[in-house]
């Protein structure tokens, strides 16, 4: 596979690993990845969710325990380390000094449109590159705009995020199986406007499309559109270095493909999980009650929501799988063992190879 460039990171190769919150992609992930020539990402939505005073500082929580979570991969990688920022976060402001400070090599930023990003960037730090999340080219448009005319940042790359990933989607419910909101549809309008960027101002914006990416073949497929690599997260969880409890990895591995739901978030997102009991509780109108000290998620109306997808979420990660359920891409059905990472991105490798042989063979 071609090396992935963002900026003057040089990935080995064109994978960046997902960020999966809560517990899911930590630092042993993340610094797996990073080993394995990849970028490795932290995600910082609920890292806090084992500590004793989340509830009474939760601030202070998250940065300490995110703080930790930097330092403890870069010391066990020489690789890039990135973060994944949910612009919908309470806490977004905080955790992206912290990220800076802690000199995260990239932020990734979507969940929402991350139009303020670039101005925890101190001036003239140029060491931490900034990359949103988008679902659209309009929302790439969008964003650039702001960051453009109100910090005089062009985007270090983008993520085009495809309505077959797990976890929250940027897509209304009726457009989720929609072909025309297909991944292969929404990259080409992605890559002629990261183009319009670079030529306007000089400066490369790498496309990095994510959602339902499984093979090397898809990995080859995208890039023969004109991508720079791909994003990919449901693959890794059903890793030995995956920081998911094996709860977690095990619900992937026995996922069937009719296990794969569309459900309604309390955060006004739809996403995609796994079908257990619990959602089945909420969906029968079950209410699941709780308090909530620190209303995490800016967009959750929690005085109205049936749950809190925060415990939800911890539970699963803590392995109480019962009193929570594991959020995953519509290819988990797919997964059907716990490998290393190292030896999926070689697989991974291995069958971009064979992809780009077989194009060779029929074009001749």
């Amino acid at each position: 596979m071609n090396k992935l460039s963002i900026g003057n990171l040089l990935a080995k190769v064109p994978i960046i690993q997902g960020g999966m919150a809560v517990g899911i992609s930590k630092s042993g992930l993340a610094s797996a990845v990073a080993n394995a020539g990849g970028i490795g990402v932290i995600a910082t939505a609920g890292i806090a969710h084992l500590a004793d005073d989340l509830s009474s500082n939760f601030i202070e929580a998250n940065n300490r325990i995110f703080a930790e979570e930097i330092r403890k991969a870069k010391s066990l990688t020489r690789g890039i380390i990135g973060a994944n920022i949910m612009s919908a976060l309470s806490n977004y402001a905080a955790l992206a000094k912290v990220a800076i400070k802690e000199g995260i090599d990239i932020i990734f930023s979507g969940a929402g449109l991350p139009l303020s990003l670039p101005s925890f960037l101190p001036e003239g730090n140029t060491s931490t590159k900034l990359v949103p999340i988008v679902s659209s080219a309009k929302a790439l448009m969008l964003i650039a705009r702001r960051w453009i005319s109100k910090f005089n940042y062009v985007p270090d790359a983008v993520v085009i995020e495809g309505p077959l990933a797990g976890g929250h989607l940027g897509f209304r419910k009726d457009n989720i199986f929609n072909e025309e909101y297909s991944l292969e549809k929404l990259v080409p309008d992605v890559l002629s406007q990261a183009k319009t960027l670079e030529d306007r101002y000089g400066k490369p914006v790498p496309v990095i499309p994510a959602g339902g990416i499984y093979t090397g073949a898809d990995i080859h497929k995208f890039v023969k559109m004109g991508a720079s690599g791909v994003q990919m997260a449901t693959r890794f969880v059903a890793t030995y270095e995956c920081d998911a409890s094996n709860e977690i990895k095990n619900a992937y591995i026995k996922a069937n493909k009719e296990d794969i739901i569309i459900i309604d978030s309390p955060v006004g997102m739809p996403g995609r999980a796994i079908h257990n009991h619990f959602l089945d509780d909420v969906a029968s109108g079950r209410k699941k009650p709780f308090t909530c000290p620190y209303h995490c998620i800016t967009t959750c109306d929690f005085k109205k929501t049936p749950y809190c997808i925060a415990n939800a979420l911890c539970n699963a990660t803590e392995g109480n799988i019962s009193e929570g359920f594991a959020f995953a891409g519509q290819n988990v059905w797919r997964v059907d063992k716990i490998v290393h990472v190292s030896e999926l991105i070689q697989s991974l490798n291995d069958e971009y190879a064979e992809a780009e042989k077989n194009d060779l063979n029929n074009s001749r």
